[in-house]
């Protein structure tokens, strides 16, 4: 339940209203226009320490956000903005370290996205069952004919995995997670390397053409879908095809199977093997999949390539969450309480 991080006073110190100085309010005025007034009142403790300095001690802390909804303001719960933050150095403590190791290892790339596509498609939508939960880990199913190959791509997220655990506060992440955000990595640095390419190799510029066209912000709803559970035992057999021996009637139907079509199939072509180009001349044999992979080819020829990047992100968001219940407090913890007692004002 929130509350104001105000209520972490104790109800034992009375709070008496004497005259001095200002505190500043925030009312709303005509159709939610937010006006602060000066209100001139302060609030003192009987042992002489004032309220606005309790509240400065708690806003370096904490800090305040106002939230305007249907023309009132309501005060944002402290612990949702604790949470929020621990969340966010979480990410970036994940996303640092699997940037580090893809930029080390780039010739992995092509595995991580087939890990990811292969530990989403276990899901069974008549069951809700399978899907990105992590079970691609255990060694029965990484042996399976159709993960042939991937076992360095597991290898180094199981390496990476140890080094975000040790710098994290919040608990050791999941494997569903760490494989969906090292395939979310390994698509972000395909699109740099092709702005850099198209800078003839320079590292700054490419980089500053990707900030400047790039669709990068098109990430925020897959970053917010941070919690995903490992599973406790494989998933079952016979659920992910054989990508590089599948025709594409294969390939269609599987999508089809979890509510996919044409469009992402061939969106997702990078992540069907190691050879994009020979997935998608594959895929252009057929009529169904043969317009999209062309929309595509034709978006990554241009300077923004947004047709294609949008489409993917789009794409590797919702089937990176198919089956699973995200906890939206995973990696977050408890903070040490401050004994106002125990303050020196």
């Amino acid at each position: 339940m929130g509350v104001s991080f105000l209520s972490t006073v104790p109800s034992s110190v009375p709070i008496v209203p004497v005259p001095s100085t200002s505190l500043t309010r925030y009312r709303n005025v005509n159709a939610g226009v937010i006006r602060c007034h000066k209100i001139e009142t302060e609030v003192t403790l009987e042992d002489g320490f004032r309220r606005r300095d309790i509240l400065k001690c708690f806003g370096a802390t904490v800090g305040m956000e106002l939230i305007g909804s249907s023309g009132s303001i309501e005060m944002a719960s402290a612990a949702d903005l604790i949470q929020r933050r621990q969340r966010s150095e979480f990410l970036s403590n994940v996303k640092g370290t699997l940037q580090t190791a893809i930029k080390a290892n780039p010739d992995i790339i092509p595995s991580l996205l087939t890990l990811a596509l292969n530990d989403i498609m276990t899901y069974d939508k008549a069951t809700k069952s399978g899907g990105p939960n992590g079970s691609i880990r255990f060694s029965s199913e990484i042996s399976r004919p159709e993960n042939k190959g991937l076992t360095a791509a597991l290898n180094l997220l199981e390496e990476a995995k140890k080094e975000i655990d040790s710098n994290s506060k919040g608990g050791s992440i999941s494997f569903a997670d760490l494989i969906q955000y090292a395939a979310q990595s390994a698509t972000k640095s395909t699109f740099l390397a092709s702005a850099i390419r198209k800078c003839g190799g320079n590292e700054e510029k490419g980089r500053l053409l990707y900030t400047a066209y790039g669709s990068n912000g098109q990430w925020g709803l897959f970053e917010r879908q941070l919690g995903r559970t490992d599973a406790q035992q494989p998933d079952p057999e016979g659920r992910v095809p054989q990508w590089e021996k599948a025709t594409v009637q294969e390939m269609k139907d599987k999508f089809s199977a979890i509510g996919f079509g044409p469009r992402q199939l061939a969106v997702m072509s990078a992540f069907l093997g190691p050879d994009q180009t020979a997935n998608e001349a594959l895929l252009a044999t057929d009529k169904d999949v043969a317009p999209w992979v062309q929309k595509y080819q034709r978006s990554r020829e241009t300077v923004s390539q947004t047709d294609y990047e949008v489409d993917l992100i789009t794409t590797l968001t919702k089937l990176s969450t198919l089956g699973q219940q995200i906890n939206y407090e995973a990696y977050s913890y408890p903070v040490q309480k401050i004994e106002l007692s125990k303050l020196k004002l």
